[in-house]
Protein backbone atom coordinates (compact mmCIF):
# COMPACT_ATOMS: atom_id res chain seq x y z
CA UNK A 1 0.00 0.00 0.00
CA UNK A 2 1.92 2.98 -1.31
CA UNK A 3 1.37 6.65 -0.61
CA UNK A 4 0.43 7.69 -4.15
CA UNK A 5 0.69 11.48 -3.91
CA UNK A 6 4.20 12.51 -4.83
CA UNK A 7 5.94 15.59 -3.57
CA UNK A 8 5.53 17.48 -6.82
CA UNK A 9 1.88 17.89 -5.89
CA UNK A 10 3.06 20.26 -3.20
CA UNK A 11 4.94 22.51 -5.62
CA UNK A 12 2.25 23.58 -8.03
CA UNK A 13 0.43 26.03 -5.80
CA UNK A 14 3.60 28.10 -5.40
CA UNK A 15 3.99 29.03 -9.04
CA UNK A 16 3.28 32.65 -9.77
CA UNK A 17 1.09 33.13 -12.84
CA UNK A 18 1.10 36.89 -13.02
CA UNK A 19 -1.64 38.44 -15.13
CA UNK A 20 -0.39 41.51 -17.02
CA UNK A 21 -2.73 44.28 -18.15
CA UNK A 22 -0.81 44.51 -21.46
CA UNK A 23 -1.42 41.41 -23.60
CA UNK A 24 1.03 41.31 -26.47
CA UNK A 25 0.80 38.70 -29.20
CA UNK A 26 4.50 38.89 -29.91
CA UNK A 27 7.31 39.52 -27.50
CA UNK A 28 8.58 43.07 -27.73
CA UNK A 29 11.70 43.55 -25.59
CA UNK A 30 11.16 47.32 -25.64
CA UNK A 31 7.72 47.21 -24.02
CA UNK A 32 7.70 46.43 -20.30
CA UNK A 33 4.24 44.81 -20.43
CA UNK A 34 5.22 42.58 -23.32
CA UNK A 35 8.49 41.77 -21.56
CA UNK A 36 6.65 40.64 -18.43
CA UNK A 37 3.95 38.82 -20.40
CA UNK A 38 6.60 36.72 -22.13
CA UNK A 39 8.04 35.69 -18.76
CA UNK A 40 4.57 35.04 -17.40
CA UNK A 41 3.93 32.70 -20.31
CA UNK A 42 6.91 30.58 -19.24
CA UNK A 43 5.26 30.22 -15.84
CA UNK A 44 2.09 29.06 -17.52
CA UNK A 45 3.84 26.43 -19.61
CA UNK A 46 5.48 24.99 -16.49
CA UNK A 47 2.20 25.03 -14.59
CA UNK A 48 0.55 23.16 -17.47
CA UNK A 49 3.11 20.39 -17.12
CA UNK A 50 2.69 20.38 -13.34
CA UNK A 51 -1.03 19.88 -13.80
CA UNK A 52 -0.45 17.22 -16.44
CA UNK A 53 1.77 15.33 -14.02
CA UNK A 54 -0.56 15.64 -11.05
CA UNK A 55 -3.52 14.68 -13.22
CA UNK A 56 -1.73 11.46 -14.19
CA UNK A 57 -0.96 10.68 -10.54
CA UNK A 58 -4.42 11.56 -9.24
CA UNK A 59 -6.28 9.64 -11.91
CA UNK A 60 -4.33 6.42 -11.54
CA UNK A 61 -2.36 6.48 -14.78
CA UNK A 62 0.35 3.92 -15.39
CA UNK A 63 3.74 4.32 -13.72
CA UNK A 64 5.32 4.73 -17.15
CA UNK A 65 2.98 7.56 -18.11
CA UNK A 66 3.54 9.28 -14.76
CA UNK A 67 7.31 9.08 -15.15
CA UNK A 68 7.09 10.40 -18.71
CA UNK A 69 5.06 13.37 -17.48
CA UNK A 70 7.67 14.05 -14.81
CA UNK A 71 10.43 14.05 -17.42
CA UNK A 72 8.40 16.44 -19.56
CA UNK A 73 8.08 18.75 -16.56
CA UNK A 74 11.82 18.77 -15.94
CA UNK A 75 12.41 19.49 -19.64
CA UNK A 76 9.89 22.35 -19.65
CA UNK A 77 11.54 24.00 -16.64
CA UNK A 78 14.97 23.73 -18.31
CA UNK A 79 13.62 25.22 -21.54
CA UNK A 80 11.92 28.06 -19.67
CA UNK A 81 15.15 28.91 -17.88
CA UNK A 82 17.04 28.94 -21.19
CA UNK A 83 14.47 31.23 -22.82
CA UNK A 84 14.42 33.69 -19.93
CA UNK A 85 18.19 33.68 -19.52
CA UNK A 86 18.62 34.62 -23.18
CA UNK A 87 16.38 37.68 -22.83
CA UNK A 88 18.10 41.08 -22.85
CA UNK A 89 17.90 43.29 -19.80
CA UNK A 90 14.98 45.69 -20.01
CA UNK A 91 16.35 49.22 -20.26
CA UNK A 92 19.37 48.06 -18.32
CA UNK A 93 17.21 46.41 -15.64
CA UNK A 94 18.02 42.71 -15.45
CA UNK A 95 16.44 42.04 -12.04
CA UNK A 96 13.30 40.30 -13.31
CA UNK A 97 15.17 38.25 -15.91
CA UNK A 98 17.83 37.06 -13.48
CA UNK A 99 15.41 36.46 -10.61
CA UNK A 100 13.16 34.35 -12.86
CA UNK A 101 16.08 32.38 -14.29
CA UNK A 102 17.36 31.74 -10.77
CA UNK A 103 13.91 30.59 -9.72
CA UNK A 104 13.86 28.08 -12.55
CA UNK A 105 17.35 26.93 -11.61
CA UNK A 106 16.24 26.27 -8.04
CA UNK A 107 13.18 24.45 -9.34
CA UNK A 108 15.37 22.25 -11.55
CA UNK A 109 17.63 21.39 -8.62
CA UNK A 110 14.64 20.46 -6.49
CA UNK A 111 13.11 18.31 -9.20
CA UNK A 112 16.37 16.52 -9.90
CA UNK A 113 17.98 16.38 -6.47
CA UNK A 114 15.48 16.89 -3.67
CA UNK A 115 12.81 15.01 -5.55
CA UNK A 116 15.25 12.19 -6.23
CA UNK A 117 15.95 11.94 -2.50
CA UNK A 118 12.23 11.89 -1.81
CA UNK A 119 11.72 9.07 -4.30
CA UNK A 120 14.46 7.09 -2.55
CA UNK A 121 12.81 7.75 0.82
CA UNK A 122 9.54 6.43 -0.55
CA UNK A 123 10.94 2.89 -0.51
CA UNK A 124 11.56 2.99 3.24
CA UNK A 125 8.60 5.18 4.21
CA UNK A 126 6.31 2.18 4.60
CA UNK A 127 8.59 0.63 7.23
CA UNK A 128 7.37 2.74 10.14
CA UNK A 129 5.23 5.73 11.03
CA UNK A 130 8.40 7.72 11.84
CA UNK A 131 9.83 6.85 8.42
CA UNK A 132 6.61 8.02 6.77
CA UNK A 133 6.74 11.28 8.68
CA UNK A 134 10.36 11.73 7.56
CA UNK A 135 9.28 11.10 3.98
CA UNK A 136 6.54 13.72 4.19
CA UNK A 137 8.89 16.13 5.98
CA UNK A 138 11.29 15.82 3.03
CA UNK A 139 8.41 16.85 0.80
CA UNK A 140 7.69 19.83 3.03
CA UNK A 141 11.32 20.96 3.00
CA UNK A 142 11.49 20.73 -0.79
CA UNK A 143 8.22 22.66 -1.06
CA UNK A 144 9.49 25.27 1.38
CA UNK A 145 12.54 25.92 -0.78
CA UNK A 146 10.49 26.56 -3.87
CA UNK A 147 7.97 28.66 -1.93
CA UNK A 148 10.76 30.90 -0.65
CA UNK A 149 12.15 31.26 -4.16
CA UNK A 150 8.68 32.10 -5.45
CA UNK A 151 8.19 34.75 -2.76
CA UNK A 152 11.42 36.42 -3.85
CA UNK A 153 10.36 36.27 -7.48
CA UNK A 154 6.94 37.78 -6.81
CA UNK A 155 8.56 40.67 -4.93
CA UNK A 156 10.88 41.26 -7.86
CA UNK A 157 7.93 41.21 -10.28
CA UNK A 158 6.08 43.84 -8.27
CA UNK A 159 9.14 46.11 -8.02
CA UNK A 160 9.86 45.71 -11.74
CA UNK A 161 6.26 46.55 -12.64
CA UNK A 162 6.31 49.61 -10.39
CA UNK A 163 9.62 50.85 -11.79
CA UNK A 164 8.41 50.49 -15.39
CA UNK A 165 4.79 51.59 -15.01
CA UNK A 166 3.15 48.24 -15.65
CA UNK A 167 -0.21 47.60 -14.04
CA UNK A 168 -0.49 44.08 -12.60
CA UNK A 169 -3.94 42.56 -12.59
CA UNK A 170 -4.38 40.09 -9.75
CA UNK A 171 -6.85 37.67 -11.30
CA UNK A 172 -7.38 33.93 -11.23
CA UNK A 173 -7.87 32.00 -14.45
CA UNK A 174 -8.81 28.35 -14.91
CA UNK A 175 -5.20 27.18 -14.93
CA UNK A 176 -4.24 28.87 -11.67
CA UNK A 177 -7.47 27.72 -10.03
CA UNK A 178 -6.71 24.11 -10.98
CA UNK A 179 -3.22 24.48 -9.55
CA UNK A 180 -4.58 25.85 -6.28
CA UNK A 181 -7.17 23.06 -6.08
CA UNK A 182 -4.50 20.38 -6.54
CA UNK A 183 -2.55 21.87 -3.64
CA UNK A 184 -5.60 21.74 -1.37
CA UNK A 185 -6.20 18.10 -2.31
CA UNK A 186 -2.62 17.21 -1.40
CA UNK A 187 -2.82 18.86 2.03
CA UNK A 188 -6.13 17.23 2.91
CA UNK A 189 -5.18 13.78 1.65
CA UNK A 190 -1.96 13.88 3.63
CA UNK A 191 -3.74 14.68 6.91
CA UNK A 192 -6.21 11.82 6.53
CA UNK A 193 -3.60 9.41 5.20
CA UNK A 194 -1.34 9.88 8.22
CA UNK A 195 -4.26 9.19 10.55
CA UNK A 196 -4.90 5.94 8.68
CA UNK A 197 -1.25 4.95 8.33
CA UNK A 198 -0.47 5.26 12.03
CA UNK A 199 -2.98 2.53 12.92
CA UNK A 200 -2.31 0.55 9.75
CA UNK A 201 1.36 0.22 10.63
CA UNK A 202 0.68 -0.54 14.29
CA UNK A 203 -1.65 -3.36 13.23
CA UNK A 204 1.25 -4.86 11.27
CA UNK A 205 3.33 -4.91 14.47
CA UNK A 206 0.43 -6.65 16.18
CA UNK A 207 0.28 -9.25 13.44
CA UNK A 208 3.99 -9.92 13.82
CA UNK A 209 3.53 -10.48 17.57
CA UNK A 210 0.68 -12.89 16.86
CA UNK A 211 2.85 -14.87 14.45
CA UNK A 212 5.51 -15.16 17.15
CA UNK A 213 2.93 -16.12 19.80
CA UNK A 214 4.43 -13.45 22.06
CA UNK A 215 1.59 -12.74 24.47
CA UNK A 216 3.27 -9.73 26.11
CA UNK A 217 4.03 -8.17 22.73
CA UNK A 218 0.49 -8.91 21.58
CA UNK A 219 -0.99 -7.10 24.58
CA UNK A 220 1.31 -4.11 24.19
CA UNK A 221 0.67 -3.83 20.44
CA UNK A 222 -3.07 -4.30 20.92
CA UNK A 223 -3.28 -1.52 23.52
CA UNK A 224 -1.24 0.81 21.32
CA UNK A 225 -3.38 0.04 18.27
CA UNK A 226 -6.54 0.66 20.25
CA UNK A 227 -5.17 4.00 21.46
CA UNK A 228 -4.06 5.12 17.98
CA UNK A 229 -7.36 4.12 16.37
CA UNK A 230 -9.49 5.86 18.97
CA UNK A 231 -7.34 8.99 18.72
CA UNK A 232 -7.57 8.79 14.93
CA UNK A 233 -11.36 8.82 14.99
CA UNK A 234 -11.29 11.91 17.20
CA UNK A 235 -8.86 13.60 14.78
CA UNK A 236 -11.18 12.83 11.88
CA UNK A 237 -14.00 14.58 13.72
CA UNK A 238 -11.84 17.69 13.90
CA UNK A 239 -10.87 17.49 10.20
CA UNK A 240 -13.43 19.20 7.93
CA UNK A 241 -14.15 17.28 4.74
CA UNK A 242 -12.71 18.90 1.62
CA UNK A 243 -15.29 19.96 -0.97
CA UNK A 244 -17.96 18.57 1.41
CA UNK A 245 -16.88 15.09 0.30
CA UNK A 246 -16.66 12.56 3.14
CA UNK A 247 -15.39 9.71 0.95
CA UNK A 248 -11.80 9.75 2.20
CA UNK A 249 -12.79 10.39 5.79
CA UNK A 250 -15.30 7.52 5.75
CA UNK A 251 -12.76 5.12 4.28
CA UNK A 252 -10.31 6.01 7.04
CA UNK A 253 -12.93 5.81 9.79
CA UNK A 254 -14.12 2.39 8.69
CA UNK A 255 -10.56 1.08 8.79
CA UNK A 256 -10.02 2.50 12.28
CA UNK A 257 -13.29 1.00 13.46
CA UNK A 258 -12.11 -2.39 12.22
CA UNK A 259 -8.87 -2.03 14.19
CA UNK A 260 -10.86 -1.18 17.34
CA UNK A 261 -13.10 -4.20 16.80
CA UNK A 262 -10.04 -6.36 16.23
CA UNK A 263 -8.54 -5.27 19.55
CA UNK A 264 -11.76 -5.83 21.47
CA UNK A 265 -13.00 -9.02 19.80
CA UNK A 266 -10.51 -11.16 17.87
CA UNK A 267 -7.27 -10.48 19.73
CA UNK A 268 -8.60 -11.61 23.16
CA UNK A 269 -9.63 -14.91 21.55
CA UNK A 270 -6.13 -15.39 20.20
CA UNK A 271 -4.33 -14.58 23.44
CA UNK A 272 -6.74 -16.87 25.29
CA UNK A 273 -5.87 -19.67 22.87
CA UNK A 274 -2.14 -19.20 23.37
CA UNK A 275 -2.64 -19.37 27.14
CA UNK A 276 -4.68 -22.56 26.75
CA UNK A 277 -2.02 -23.95 24.47
CA UNK A 278 0.67 -23.29 27.08
CA UNK A 279 -1.48 -24.86 29.79
CA UNK A 280 -2.25 -27.89 27.63
CA UNK A 281 1.43 -28.48 26.88
CA UNK A 282 2.24 -28.47 30.60
CA UNK A 283 -0.60 -30.87 31.44
CA UNK A 284 0.21 -33.12 28.50
CA UNK A 285 3.90 -33.36 29.39
CA UNK A 286 3.08 -34.11 33.02
CA UNK A 287 0.47 -36.69 32.00
CA UNK A 288 2.74 -38.41 29.53
CA UNK A 289 5.62 -38.43 32.04
CA UNK A 290 3.62 -40.81 34.24
CA UNK A 291 3.22 -44.45 33.42
CA UNK A 292 -0.35 -45.48 32.71
CA UNK A 293 -0.77 -47.35 36.02
CA UNK A 294 0.47 -44.29 37.92
CA UNK A 295 -2.18 -41.97 36.47
CA UNK A 296 -5.03 -41.12 38.84
CA UNK A 297 -8.64 -40.38 37.94
CA UNK A 298 -7.91 -36.70 38.59
CA UNK A 299 -4.95 -36.85 36.19
CA UNK A 300 -7.13 -38.35 33.46
CA UNK A 301 -9.97 -35.91 34.12
CA UNK A 302 -7.60 -32.95 34.06
CA UNK A 303 -6.02 -34.15 30.83
CA UNK A 304 -9.38 -34.77 29.12
CA UNK A 305 -10.62 -31.33 30.12
CA UNK A 306 -7.42 -29.77 28.76
CA UNK A 307 -7.98 -31.62 25.47
CA UNK A 308 -11.55 -30.33 25.28
CA UNK A 309 -10.45 -26.79 26.09
CA UNK A 310 -7.71 -27.06 23.48
CA UNK A 311 -10.07 -28.30 20.78
CA UNK A 312 -12.54 -25.51 21.52
CA UNK A 313 -9.68 -23.03 21.58
CA UNK A 314 -8.53 -24.20 18.15
CA UNK A 315 -12.01 -23.74 16.70
CA UNK A 316 -12.37 -20.30 18.27
CA UNK A 317 -8.87 -19.32 17.13
CA UNK A 318 -9.52 -20.40 13.54
CA UNK A 319 -12.83 -18.55 13.50
CA UNK A 320 -11.22 -15.39 14.90
CA UNK A 321 -8.38 -15.66 12.38
CA UNK A 322 -10.84 -15.92 9.49
CA UNK A 323 -12.82 -12.94 10.75
CA UNK A 324 -9.62 -10.99 11.23
CA UNK A 325 -8.24 -11.72 7.76
CA UNK A 326 -11.54 -10.92 6.07
CA UNK A 327 -11.99 -7.76 8.10
CA UNK A 328 -8.46 -6.57 7.44
CA UNK A 329 -8.80 -7.16 3.71
CA UNK A 330 -12.09 -5.28 3.62
CA UNK A 331 -10.69 -2.37 5.67
CA UNK A 332 -7.59 -1.89 3.51
CA UNK A 333 -9.49 -2.30 0.26
CA UNK A 334 -12.05 0.17 1.57
CA UNK A 335 -9.35 2.73 2.31
CA UNK A 336 -7.60 2.22 -1.04
CA UNK A 337 -10.87 2.48 -2.95
CA UNK A 338 -11.91 5.59 -1.03
CA UNK A 339 -8.52 7.20 -1.68
CA UNK A 340 -8.59 6.37 -5.39
CA UNK A 341 -12.18 7.55 -5.75
CA UNK A 342 -11.55 10.82 -3.93
CA UNK A 343 -8.48 11.63 -6.02
CA UNK A 344 -10.14 10.61 -9.26
CA UNK A 345 -13.18 12.77 -8.59
CA UNK A 346 -11.39 15.90 -7.39
CA UNK A 347 -7.93 16.00 -8.97
CA UNK A 348 -8.10 18.50 -11.83
CA UNK A 349 -8.00 16.73 -15.19
CA UNK A 350 -5.46 18.12 -17.57
CA UNK A 351 -4.15 16.58 -20.76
Amino acid sequence: MKYTLHSIFCFISFFSITQISVHAQDYNPKQAGSYMTYISQQHREITKDFLSYTSAVGHGKSARKIENRRKELIKTVAEARQKVSSMPAYEGDKTLRDSTANYYLITSHILNEDYGKIVNLEDVAEQSYDAMEAYLLAQDLASEKIEQANDRLQLTEKLFAKDHNVQLVDTKDELSEKAAKAGKITDYHRVVYLIFFKSYKQEMYLSEAIQKKDINAIEQSKNTLLKYSQEGIEKLKATPALFSDNTLENGCRQALQFYIQECNTQIPVMTDFYLKEENFDKIRKAFEAKREKERTKDDVAQYNKAVQDMNKGINDFNSATTQLNNGRKKAIEGWNNASSKFLDVHTPKYR
